[in-house]
């Protein structure tokens, strides 16, 4: 499969860029924590699954959403033709992501060493992984290649980069150096060093999304500004969270007005990371339509233009997904 400039690789093939709409950057579809499918007290209905994602997504293009991007990667559910299914159903485009992290949520022949002495993979063996994830389609196990991943997501260990977080890092960085998809990533307690990993591989900083940056640590710290200087997309992506860990909506349109009137407008990015079904943990049960629903009005409230928030919903995400 090869990857054209100005398109997107979705699960029902490459799109053209301009197609897309308002895109939710950073959603999951079908969430499963590895190991869930095989516990007695876990059910996975696909019927049933089905009906509940068709329902959101349906929702979310009623209100005027066009693509979710399951970012989820490799190992989480992720269910491709099933998401072929639910496209086609719907007439919402879902651009599926491969790659993997934090360390700690790896299958064990991720972190077997098969080195002497032992190491953990090395990046290269991870943008092998990656990469042919995009080349020659996403791996439904042990059946087929289906369909090619449009974005790598890799997350770190929230204490801090691991060895093999770094791994995880690099080869994403690699995999979409060689590919032309971009890279998100997760940071784990340090967002700029985290950003730095990837950019390090002489990644160019607008191929890569950092999630997480409404995180009160983050703002803290002023990593969404110093992010957006660097030239990276910095995605607030846990709007409607309720929690101690993440700025409120009123906080998180605040900073999306503050760093619109500081010129980077066209560095934002936003998303609720909902979880249309979860299977062995709770999820976040927000529709996917939330981010237009609730928060572009108080967007709008802060004296965002149409303009504005076009850029941020439409013309950001377009560019980000984009092939190059």
């Amino acid at each position: 499969m090869s990857v054209e400039s100005n398109t997107v690789n979705t699960v029902l093939g490459p799109v053209a860029a301009e197609e897309l709409g308002v895109v939710s950057v950073h959603e999951a579809l079908l969430s499963v924590v590895p190991g869930a499918e095989y516990a007695y007290d876990v059910t996975l209905d696909r019927a049933e699954i089905f009906e509940t994602l068709a329902a959101k997504l349906k929702d979310f293009r009623a209100h005027g959403g066009g693509t979710v991007v399951d970012s989820t990667g490799m190992f989480h559910g992720r269910d491709v033709r099933l998401y072929e299914a639910l496209s086609r159903t719907t007439g919402v485009h879902i651009v599926a992501s491969t790659g993997q992290g934090p360390e700690e949520m790896l299958g064990g022949y991720f972190l077997t060493p098969q080195t002497n002495p032992p190491t953990p993979w090395p990046a290269e063996k991870f943008a092998d992984l990656f990469t042919k994830e995009i080349t020659e389609g996403m791996v439904v196990p042990r059946v087929e290649r289906r369909g090619a991943a449009g974005l790598v997501a890799t997350t770190a260990t929230p204490d801090g980069m691991t060895a093999t977080d770094e791994s995880l890092f690099r080869g994403a960085a690699r995999t979409a150096l060689s590919t032309g998809v971009a890279v998100s990533i997760r940071y784990g307690s340090d967002a700029l060093h985290d950003l730095d990993v990837v950019l390090d591989e002489k990644l160019p900083a607008d191929r890569v999304v950092v999630g997480g940056l409404d995180r009160k640590d983050a703002v803290a710290a002023d990593a969404p500004l110093e992010i957006a200087r660097r030239g990276a997309y910095v995605a607030l992506d846990h709007v409607g969270a309720q929690d101690d860990a993440h700025l409120t909506d009123d906080e998180r349109a605040v900073l999306v007005a503050e760093l619109v009137q500081a010129g980077f407008g066209n560095r934002i990015l936003l998303s609720s990371s909902a979880t249309g079904v979860a299977k062995g943990h709770s999820g976040n049960d927000l529709l996917y339509s939330y981010v237009l629903t609730t928060f572009v009005p108080l967007l709008k409230a802060r004296g965002l233009s149409d303009e504005d928030t076009r850029r941020i919903l439409v013309e950001n995400p377009r560019d980000l997904l984009s092939a190059r």
